[in-house]
């Protein structure tokens, strides 16, 4: 953590900071403000309310940005491009009709889960909707049951996924804010998103899907027939690509603990750079998903391309979230605050997931959330002195905050109500409970990893 380049006057700054945050809530909600222009607005307004010289504001404002975007913009942008191409190529429908057949029939609320954990931490959640949900449709279509006991399964498999584990670009965003290395985030994300999967995906849904019933939406009883027959690449190779640059990170990480020459760790270390493993998963992808499957080189090019339409939209919400962070961390709101929540008798990880729950019920959006639980998180010195699986276990509160309590202002909300066919009661019963115990399975993750951190 940087030291603050103004001190502001407690008193002043503690106000500046309330109304800054105050006005981005009014802005977003009441007046429908884009958050980018929003987010903006606030920060510009808490560095001239605290009373920082405007010159030392602009420069704030520019650091903001280039640093909060130096270590996540090529990282979000490559796993977009990875997904596309897993999406595009039918491997993520492979991967869930090879576990279903696998599971069996029976247990496919677990096949539906796992796919969606897998999927969700390369492909956008929207995009693994679209793709992944007629296959819980078809599931329930056969077995009679509601298209909650399946769907919830999937869709808390794909939340759970993009929210904790890495290259998602929340975990990516938050775990960079933090100084947690990527592997470290891999290690903890992987086995915490399987828990919350598990509780908020297969128990949740299966309680759900018993007491109400949801039939098959009737746009795909009509088209199920004509379904797309193109031929889907193989399981075992479409699985070893996913699992590439989660394999090199890994491998990166550990390569700094386990005894081996040291050229070998140099090699490693370098493969493990995460812009190092995704670039050569992405061109491993695009050979035997693309190239080696029919897809000419034009082809290819505008798949990538449109992959990156929605990632500049993410990139300039957590650039401007940023600046929010660095105006308050200028400011010394860490020296201010810092010492009267280390003070309190919470954990740390309680309070990073609090900040992140309050900001995404009452916003809406899970990276706005991250952004700012991350950037308020950062500033605290004791969590700037705190271990590496300390930090990591904040992550993790955090993602879960910014993941729990998704209504009628996530878009996420209305997405599953009007994919699955229900009305916004059923969704509050199902999908908003579905978020919640992510959130929550989240901060147990972390508050047990946080006692063991303690003791590293």
């Amino acid at each position: 953590m940087s030291d603050p380049t103004f001190m502001a006057d407690p008193t002043r700054l503690v106000i500046a900071a309330i109304v800054g945050i105050a006005l981005l809530l009014a802005l977003i909600i009441k007046f429908k403000l884009h958050p980018v222009l929003s987010m903006m607005v606030s920060a510009l307004a808490i560095g001239i309310g605290a009373g920082m010289p405007l010159d030392l504001v602009a420069d704030t404002v520019t650091k903001g940005v280039g640093t909060t975007l130096q270590n996540i913009a090529l990282l979000i942008g490559l796993g977009s491009m990875f997904g596309q191409i897993l999406e595009e190529s039918g491997g993520a429908k492979k991967i869930a009709q090879t576990f279903i057949d696998t599971f069996g029939q029976g247990h496919s609320s677990w096949a539906l889960g796992i796919t969606g954990l897998v999927i969700g931490t390369t492909v956008f959640f929207e995009a693994g909707v679209v793709v992944l949900i007629p296959l819980a449709f078809s599931v329930a279509s056969q077995t009679k049951k509601s298209t909650l006991y399946y769907g919830i399964a999937l869709l808390a498999g794909l939340a759970a996924g993009y929210a904790l584990v890495p290259p998602s670009a929340g975990s990516v965003l938050v775990a960079g804010t933090l100084g947690v290395d990527l592997g470290t985030m891999i290690l903890v994300g992987i086995p915490t998103a399987f828990i919350a999967m598990a509780i908020a995906g297969v128990i949740w849904g299966r309680n759900v899907g018993s007491r109400i019933f949801t039939d098959v939406p009737e746009h795909f009883t009509s088209a199920e027939g004509a379904s797309d027959e193109k031929e889907l690449p193989s399981f075992g190779m479409v699985l070893a690509i996913v699992l590439t640059p989660l394999c090199l990170i890994l491998l990166g990480t550990l390569s700094s603990y386990i005894p081996m020459p040291a050229e070998l760790a140099s090699i490693l270390a370098f493969l493990g750079k995460p812009f190092v493993a995704l670039t050569l998963a992405t061109l491993v992808a695009m050979y035997l998903l693309g190239a080696r499957r029919g897809y000419s080189g034009a082809e290819l090019k505008a798949l990538l391309d449109r992959s990156l339409k929605p990632v500049g939209m993410i990139l300039l919400v957590i650039a401007c979230g940023g600046v929010i962070r660095w105006m308050l961390q200028d400011c010394g709101l860490g020296q201010v605050i810092g010492p009267m929540l280390e003070a309190s008798p919470l954990p740390l990880v309680v309070v990073a997931f609090l900040i992140a729950v309050m900001v995404r019920a009452s916003v809406g959006s899970s990276i706005v959330a991250m952004t700012m639980a991350s950037g308020i998180m950062a500033a605290m010195p004791a969590v700037a002195g705190a271990s590496v699986l300390m930090r990591a276990a904040i992550c993790l509160a955090i993602c879960g905050g910014a993941t729990a309590l998704s209504h009628v202002n996530d878009a996420g909300f209305w997405m599953c109500s009007s994919f699955l066919e229900i009305d916004e009661k059923t969704t509050l019963k199902s999908w908003t409970v579905m978020e919640t115990l992510i959130g929550l399975s989240g901060l147990a993750c972390a508050l047990v990893i946080s006692f063991f951190a303690q003791f590293a």
